[in-house]
């Protein structure tokens, strides 16, 4: 067996970090996997909508407003990765109940409530986010919710940094 194979943890959470590369958020990178029985069912990154100028292009209406992290989330131009990834399931016709989530970041209280009623019975994410009251109501849920304590993407990849 080959030694630097990644677990199914390792790849899944891997994958997740690379699809945050397509965020086009100026202020945060953030990829999520949906994964039903070690098969990916959907990606999604936070951005703007489809056709929508990119924050890049026209500024960050956030940083404009000097609005805090994790604060006030319908003042912003984008979608969370959370919310694209349920999105994309469901544009497709592809059933997430029971499925798990593999995120770079934690949810906010928006996106919980999402990942809540689309089913989504576990959460594995990298960063914590300031969200507390987001943290509580998962936790109410039942939803599986913790912080992946596997192997960065670059320590995957067999990046010496």
């Amino acid at each position: 067996m080959i030694d630097s194979r990644p677990s199914w943890e390792e790849y899944f959470m891997s994958i997740a970090q690379l699809v945050a590369k397509r965020s086009t958020c100026l202020r945060r990178q953030v990829g999520a996997v949906i994964v039903k029985n070690n098969n990916i069912l959907a990606t999604g990154y936070n951005g703007t909508p489809s056709g929508i100028s990119h924050c890049a292009d026209v500024g960050c209406l956030r940083d404009q407003l000097k609005i805090p992290s994790g604060e006030r989330h319908e003042l912003c131009r984008g979608l969370h990765a959370e919310q694209n990834v349920i999105i994309q399931a469901a544009k497709h016709g592809v059933n997430i109940d029971g499925a798990v989530l593999y995120c770079t970041n934690s949810p906010c209280i928006i996106c919980s409530k999402m990942i809540i009623n689309a089913g989504i019975r576990e959460i594995v994410y990298l960063d914590g986010y300031p969200d507390i009251l987001a943290k509580d109501i998962l936790a109410e849920s039942g939803i599986d919710f913790r912080v992946y304590a596997g192997k960065s993407l670059s320590a995957v990849a067999g990046d010496n940094e």
